[in-house]
């Protein structure tokens, strides 16, 4: 007798689904831009969607248009959270789920329940800039658009989409959060950052260009973010309201190249940020609830067809902890078509409804962004492919192609923005140890302990720990030991400023890097590497040797101990300006 396989979902205590694998399909692969473009998608009405419109209720009109969030575990079907989104989903009131953190087959396993749940296909979607690893353990992790900008190859950023789309599908998901099109001009941006592809537009564009391909082309879908450009902003928009002071013309020079890029090419969905725009709309209104933006700028003057979606709506920028329905109503009005990760889905959607029937918002809106959400799900025919073979799981959501893959877009990557002294690579001595300091901004012993291994492996080194608790005991202690040493590498695991645009580091940690710089002789090698943020060398221009990875990943660890001892040639170009360093 042939074994059968099956798919368990976790509401067993409430639903008991047993599905063969035979039914079970994964949506097929998109071959060419005449399929997957956004300007094909929403050229046309269907009859059958039309058809669906009109046996909707409002509050399940409305609920496409809502995506609510679910941890990507499965904690127990008494959790309240879970019999919430539950409730939900069966009563038509979420039309998507965004997956947060936990593993690739509670993930898996919460997308065939959910489907099963639901009227109708859910979208389902995560933020997976470096892959599905991001959210998903299990998955692999891929280095940051800034490490793939180091690299400036578009070939690895369409295989790195692509396998970042195999994943995705491999646990049920249709829509990924990426990429990341904002240029990160200003330095002190402490939200973007590494997330970008850099400064450089032409490389932004050939990049971005890639990804969203590599996406799209696999049945998965793009989306560009956050419009209008949250580049050049010195502030996080999860703590407080960020400005863009650009003008009109500076936007159109700069901020909204890549957008435009994006929707020629037929991206086929836009995120709007949480940043105001003063000079555009003349108001201090985040762009997401501003019409101006969605509707007049991206929908009307720049011709976007497809999928318009805020940012998460409980973002500190926009939520007070009290404002759902005014946010929600203001999202709607200004344009969007998906609402995300609103903190209350069901107040969300009881204001939205309320609104329409009090004529504040016209149906015909409604019925015009629930069109695109149907047709979007038509294209990727979730109805036929709503479940995953969980049996498959665990082998397909990081086959070592992917992971290999990852290695040589961090090995490609590695980047000596300066070596003026020539201290690299670092040769071992007879006598003496390498002193390996990690600079952190948080304190986690953690951090870093893969890294002392490979550095181990090779040098004869000690290794010491500054964090923002370190006592001036220990400070004094790493002095001495650097005195000591044959060689000094300080590693800084920092990856971006804080939420206000300073430096993570306390005053007492740069001021030992400092000092450092100012008490080592020359004929001592000090190297500075950054596993993160390229500007961290803005705050120590005294320091002679500089690498970077822009990741802290264990394989940009792995290849930065590698260009240490020489194994790897560091070919990376700076993607970015920093100050006295010309590319």
């Amino acid at each position: 007798m042939k074994k059968r396989h099956y798919l368990f979902l976790p509401g067993f205590f409430s639903l008991l689904l047993l599905l063969p694998i035979s039914l079970i399909g994964s949506a097929p692969s998109k071959p060419g831009s005449e399929t997957w473009a956004a300007q094909q998608i929403f050229k046309s009405t269907d009859p059958s969607i039309e058809e669906s419109l009109q046996h909707m209720t409002l509050s399940e009109k409305v609920g496409q248009m809502l995506i609510a969030e679910s941890d990507g575990h499965y904690n127990s079907y008494d959790d309240t959270a879970y019999q919430l989104l539950n409730r939900l989903v069966i009563e038509g009131k979420v039309g998507g789920i965004m997956f947060l953190k936990g593993d690739t087959f509670s993930a898996a396993m919460l997308a065939n329940h959910f489907q099963a749940l639901a009227p109708r296909p859910l979208l389902l979607s995560a933020d997976m800039e470096r892959g599905l690893a991001m959210r998903l353990t299990g998955a692999t992790e891929f280095p940051p658009n800034m490490a793939i900008a180091a690299a400036q190859d578009s070939r690895l950023a369409a295989e790195m989409a692509r396998a970042i789309a195999m994943e995705a599908k491999v646990v049920g998901l249709h829509q990924n959060y990426a990429p990341t099109l904002d240029l990160n001009i200003n330095p002190l941006n402490p939200i973007i950052n590494t997330r970008s592809f850099g400064d450089n537009l032409p490389l932004a564009l050939s990049l971005s260009h890639a990804i969203i391909e590599g996406l799209q082309s696999n049945g998965i879908i793009a989306t560009a973010k956050h419009f209008p450009g949250h580049g050049d902003v010195s502030v996080d928009s999860h703590i407080s309201l960020p400005v863009l002071k650009a003008d009109r013309q500076q936007l159109d020079n700069y901020e909204l190249k890549p957008f435009k890029a994006a929707i020629e090419q037929g991206v086929i969905s836009v995120m709007i940020g949480h940043l105001a725009v003063p000079k555009l709309t003349s108001t201090m209104e985040p762009a997401s609830i501003s019409k101006a933006v969605v509707t007049d700028l991206l929908r009307k003057e720049l011709g976007f067809q497809g999928l318009i979606i805020t940012d998460a709506l409980n973002m500190k920028a926009l939520y007070n902890g009290q404002n759902v329905p005014d946010i929600s109503i203001k999202a709607v009005q200004a344009g969007n078509d998906l609402l995300l990760f609103s903190p209350d889905p069901e107040l969300a959607n009881s204001s939205i409804v309320q609104a329409v029937e009090k004529g504040v918002i016209p149906i015909e809106q409604i019925d015009a962004s629930v069109r695109r959400v149907l047709q979007v799900k038509k294209w990727l025919d979730i109805e036929h492919h709503k479940f995953v073979d969980l049996n498959r799981i665990k082998e397909n959501s990081s086959p070592e192609s992917h992971r290999d893959l990852a290695k040589k877009i961090a090995a490609a990557s590695i980047t000596l923005v300066k070596d003026e002294n020539h201290y690299m690579p670092l040769k071992r001595v007879s006598s003496g140890k390498v002193l390996n300091i990690i600079l952190q901004d948080k304190n986690d012993s953690e951090v870093g302990k893969g890294y002392i291994k490979n550095i181990d492996n090779f040098y004869a080194a000690d290794h010491i720990r500054i964090d923002p608790g370190t006592d001036s005991l220990r400070y004094a202690n790493a002095a001495d030991m650097a005195m000591k040493a044959s060689a000094v590498i300080v590693t800084s695991y920092v990856q971006a400023l804080s939420g206000s645009g300073t430096l993570k580091l306390t005053e007492k940690q740069q001021e030992f890097v400092h000092t450092l710089a100012s008490m080592l002789p020359k004929e001592k090698p000090l190297i500075f590497i950054s596993l993160g943020t390229p500007y961290l060398i803005n705050y120590f221009p005294e320091i002679t040797t500089y690498l970077c990875t822009y990741s802290s990943s264990p394989a940009s660890e792995e290849c930065a101990v590698q260009a240490l001892k020489g194994k790897l040639k560091p070919r990376g170009i700076l993607p970015v300006s920093l100050q006295g360093y010309s590319r």
